[in-house]
């Protein structure tokens, strides 16, 4: 092999090698018990704007909650909707779908909304769900183009629903059980090639942390812990 091409290799080699193979967006062990997860923003008039008490009420809260050896995040909805949002960008986290192509969590279900089907309108409610986020048409509290994994209430995991260039994915379901942390992988790339019939932007815009009752005016409590960023499947 010629030089040049020899030192070239060893260049991209070691840029692979430095990438590693899994980059924690939040495993909520940073923050105090009962505490906000303020490394996420919250939508107020439109605007992400930092997490503060002020902004949670008793009917829809994130707190972080723990057992001693582990913590995680809670999201809580009574015939409400909440979410938290973390950017791509320095002050949030730097994913490159390109290298991370999957998206990895847990998540236990405790309660989930009564009646709530995803591929309804009129009862589109998710206990729990997590966003990738691709391009939003300047107005935030419109659907965004996105893909939407949910833990559904009455709908198996595999179902598809679509809300124009919003796409929800059931990937846990109370059909198999609540009550127990479920783990869950995702090949993000994959599924936009899947959904949207073209390669995905390099950089998603966010990730965002979803809980919603407001339709099935019920209630939803579920637990999220170890989001991340995960490499290729091995082969």
């Amino acid at each position: 092999m010629r030089p040049i091409l020899v030192a070239l290799f060893f260049v991209l080699s070691t840029a692979a090698a430095a990438q590693p193979s899994t980059i924690m967006l939040d495993d909520f062990e940073s923050y105090r018990v009962g505490s906000l997860p303020v490394k996420w923003k919250y939508l107020e008039d439109n605007n992400l704007v930092p997490l503060e008490p002020r902004l949670m009420r008793p009917r829809e809260k994130w707190t972080v909650v723990g057992d001693g050896s582990n913590k995680a995040v809670r999201v809580y909805t009574e015939g409400e909707a909440v979410h938290l949002t973390m950017a791509n960008e320095p002050d949030g986290f730097d994913w490159d779908i390109t290298t991370h192509p999957r998206l990895a969590w847990e998540w236990n279900a405790l309660r989930l909304p009564e009646g709530a089907k995803e591929d309804k309108e009129k009862t589109n409610d998710t206990g729990a769900a997590v966003y990738v986020i691709f391009s939003i048409d300047g107005v935030l509290f419109k659907r965004p183009k996105a893909i939407k994994y949910t833990y559904s209430s009455s709908l198996p995991v595999g179902t598809v629903a679509t809300y124009g260039k919003l796409k929800v994915v059931v990937v846990s379901s109370a059909l198999d059980g609540i009550g127990a942390w479920k783990p869950v992988v995702r090949d993000v790339a994959a599924d936009y090639r899947r959904f949207f019939g073209e390669e995905p932007p390099r950089r998603p815009l966010s990730v965002r942390l979803w809980g919603d009752s407001d339709n099935t005016k019920s209630i939803g409590e579920v637990d999220f812990d170890n989001v991340r960023f995960m490499g290729p499947p091995s082969r």
